[in-house]
């Protein structure tokens, strides 16, 4: 099932205190940016995060789930309505995250 606009909407309204978060739609899904990194996606109307140690250490009773068939586990946000927890969180991630690759 895809994912709904609606929650893509209360995502984004829960991370506006960032600046600097884009989204991109893919699929019927939509990946997360912050300041140009991948942060994670909405996937099935789930928020899920790429699991670095900065976001296990905000989220440590997280569990992992897997976005889609043949994709890597990432750490489901459960206390979605928490917008303390969610900024700081992706403020920490940023600079584990990998350099979004160019395209040619």
């Amino acid at each position: 099932m895809p994912s709904t606009t609606d929650y893509l909407d209360f995502v984004l309204d829960q991370l506006s205190d960032l600046k600097d978060i884009t989204y991109r739609k893919m699929m019927g899904e939509y990946i997360i940016y912050y300041r140009g990194k991948i942060v994670g996606g909405i996937y099935d109307n789930r928020f899920l995060v790429k699991p670095t140690s900065s976001a296990r250490a905000k989220m440590p009773l997280a569990r992992f789930a897997i976005p889609y068939d043949g994709a890597k586990e990432m750490l489901s946000v459960d206390e979605i309505d928490n917008r303390t927890l969610l900024t700081e969180m992706i403020a920490a991630m940023y600079d584990e995250l990998p350099e979004v690759k160019k395209k040619r």
